[in-house]
């Protein structure tokens, strides 16, 4: 069997069973002007990956291997929308409120879409998702019982919300995940640093950890 050299431990695999699967790269949590910005956040750290981001695609489609991406939005009418999500905070603008890049956060709009450097080609599979999870209340599951897909590695934003939620989902469900350390972000450095821990503490409780050279030195070894 083929190795990542990761952390905690070497991340053995099998390729015709791997996936890639990235995370809300949206130009809503990474463009000026966008939800994230209007939260206070830096998106710059958002957009130093999105080289990264890339390069990793593009090391799986040349493998042949899928690619998976996600958006976080919700129906136009916000009927999965819940109030416990829309009202937190006091921010100056909410989901499904106008924005400069259209409604935030909603289907079809314009800030709601992956960015254009890392956009999905034909026939890749596109979830769009309302919680943070990537599971809940999607086709996603179905999709990886479709693919055989088993091992998954991860990137996108942000580390300890909607990517580490869905690796915890990923893993109650008997997916064995890495993460692709350069090629995820959060807006809180301390918090990125915080995910990678709990993710590979106690013996990789969540999963691996590995860089993105890494991972593609394992497949390109294969």
């Amino acid at each position: 069997m083929a190795e990542i050299d990761a952390l905690p431990f070497p991340f053995a695999f099998k390729p015709e069973a791997m996936a890639l699967v990235v995370i809300d790269m949206q130009r809503d949590f990474a463009e000026p002007g966008g939800f994230g910005a209007s939260l206070g956040n830096d998106v710059g750290r958002v957009v130093a990956i999105v080289p990264t981001v890339k390069r990793l695609i593009q090391g799986f489609r040349a493998a042949g291997l899928p690619v998976i991406h996600t958006m976080e939005c919700h129906r136009s009418d916000l009927s999965d929308l819940p109030p416990a999500k829309r009202n937190r905070g006091n921010p100056s603008i909410r989901i499904g409120d106008a924005g400069p890049m259209g409604r935030v956060l909603i289907v079809g709009e314009p800030g709601t879409a992956i960015l254009d450097e890392l956009a999905p080609l034909p026939g890749e599979i596109v979830i769009e998702k309302p919680g943070k999870g990537a599971f809940y209340a999607t086709s996603f599951g179905e999709d990886l019982k479709r693919l055989g897909a088993q091992q998954l590695v991860f990137a996108g934003v942000t580390t300890e919300v909607c990517v580490q939620t869905t690796m915890r989902e990923a893993n109650d469900r008997g997916y064995e995940c890495l993460l692709a350390e350069d090629a995820t972000e959060s807006y809180f450095p301390e918090f990125k640093a915080a995910a990678l821990a709990m993710i590979r503490a106690q013996g990789a409780i969540v999963g691996w950890t590995a860089t993105t050279d890494q991972v593609l030195k394992g497949i390109a070894d294969a």
